[in-house]
């Protein structure tokens, strides 16, 4: 299962790890989350608070402090090899054979046992994914999608894993895009039928999309989750390749997560009743208290803050006067709160860097004639691709600042 090169790999982070220790520019505590005791081995339906996440050696990041290393760009290779030794997600999207894909599964599970670490996996090949945009694509038909998930989850085998389940799977739906009620009943009858398969596996904890807080409305969007399946799977995501705050996420996800209990158990509920993010907070956590009993079990939702450490991105009034596509790599962003399954928040399971940061949101144009983007002055990267410089900014303006994850090494 490519345990050696795995081996091999591991000790070009803890050398720079020591270097950047020596010289002073980036040592600190282990986080939370590493220094409490590993996980037991037999995997379980829950996500324990003491959850170390897999960080791969291998990673883009660890390869581009390899490159500034031998580049004689030493600052920026420890910068690179410190957001190196954070856990990110590795994502799935369809490019492989079902055989293949099951493979590639089985080898970050072997590898994440080794560590004794959990693996966050992101599911992204929903038929007509992402509306046909920068990252359009995904399985040619619902047979083909649940021959991709079956091999998927194949891989999983029983080891304890994070599946983060098509971002924009829902709240980027065909119904929000222009599609037709036949496409979104046959995206809704596909995440169903993910749901069940992967919750098959023991250690499998799915999260269906769950957009973000300046997106749907908090009845629509807790709308769409029941009707994909929330109540069979772990919960939700928020925010993933996206930029909201940790403390707007929250609250929005959990009056999401109340407004599924309401609408699951009062009899004529609309999605319109349910009290959301744009009321007063005061307001809204008085309806929840009337609506929704104490207690009563919830969906739990995890927080991408790969990106988040600064919140949005608000350009300048007048500076465009067509789509300024706030969303699309940003200027100006930081890596946010590092992940970790012990947040605190009952309903938040983790903190987690889903979206791999450095890696580009597509070529970006802001309503303009392009080829360029106006803020950086040059054609941004397709997305998904490696973006050297904007890996490096996100660690540079990372809120709070970056440190070494020193708990991969103890």
């Amino acid at each position: 299962m490519e345990a050696l090169p795995y081996l091999r790999s591991k000790p070009l982070l803890t050398a720079l790890a020591a270097l950047a220790a020596v010289v002073g520019l980036g040592a600190g505590p282990a986080s939370a989350a590493g220094a409490a005791p590993r996980p037991a081995a037999a995997a379980a339906h829950t996500l324990p608070a003491g959850s170390r996440f897999f960080v791969d050696p291998g990673s883009k990041a660890a390869a581009q402090a390899l490159t500034d290393l031998k580049a004689g760009r030493l600052k920026d290779a420890l910068t690179m090899a410190e957001l190196a030794s954070w856990p990110v997600a590795q994502w799935f999207n369809g490019t492989a054979a079902p055989a293949t894909t099951t493979h590639d599964m089985a080898v970050l599970q072997a590898k994440a046992a080794l560590a004794h670490q959990v693996p966050v996996a992101v599911a992204y090949n929903i038929p007509g994914r992402d509306c046909a945009q920068y990252s359009a694509g995904g399985a040619a038909t619902s047979a083909d999608y649940a021959a991709w998930i079956n091999a998927l989850a194949a891989g999983i085998g029983s080891h304890r894993t994070v599946v983060v389940l098509e971002p924009d799977g829902l709240a980027l739906s065909p119904a929000y895009c222009g599609g037709t009620a036949q496409q979104q009943t046959d995206r809704l009858d596909q995440l169903n039928a993910a749901v069940d398969r992967l919750e098959q596996q023991p250690g499998a904890l799915v999260y269906l999309d769950g957009g973000h807080s300046a997106w749907q409305n908090v009845g629509t969007q807790a709308q769409l989750l029941l009707q994909a399946g929330v109540s069979r799977a772990q919960g939700f995501f928020l925010n993933v390749s996206n930029y909201q705050t940790d403390a707007d996420l929250t609250r929005y996800g959990t009056e999401v997560a109340q407004c599924t209990w309401y609408l699951q158990h009062t009899a004529g509920a609309s999605a319109d009743d349910c009290a959301n993010q744009y009321w007063p907070a005061a307001d809204a956590d008085a309806w929840y208290a009337a609506h929704v009993p104490a207690g009563v079990p919830l969906p739990h939702f995890v927080i991408d803050s790969s990106r988040n450490g600064q919140g949005p991105w608000t350009p300048a009034a007048g500076t465009y006067t067509g789509d300024p596509q706030t969303w699309c790599n940003p200027p100006g962003r930081g890596l946010g709160t590092r992940p970790t399954a012990d947040t605190g928040v009952p309903l938040l399971d983790a903190f987690l860097w889903i979206k791999v940061p450095g890696e580009s949101d597509g070529s970006c144009t802001r309503g303009t004639a392009g080829p360029a983007d106006p803020e950086y002055g040059s054609t941004d990267p397709a997305a998904g691709v490696w973006w050297p410089a904007q890996a490096l900014g996100l660690a540079r303006t990372a809120a709070p600042a970056l440190r070494f994850n020193l708990a991969p090494f103890d």
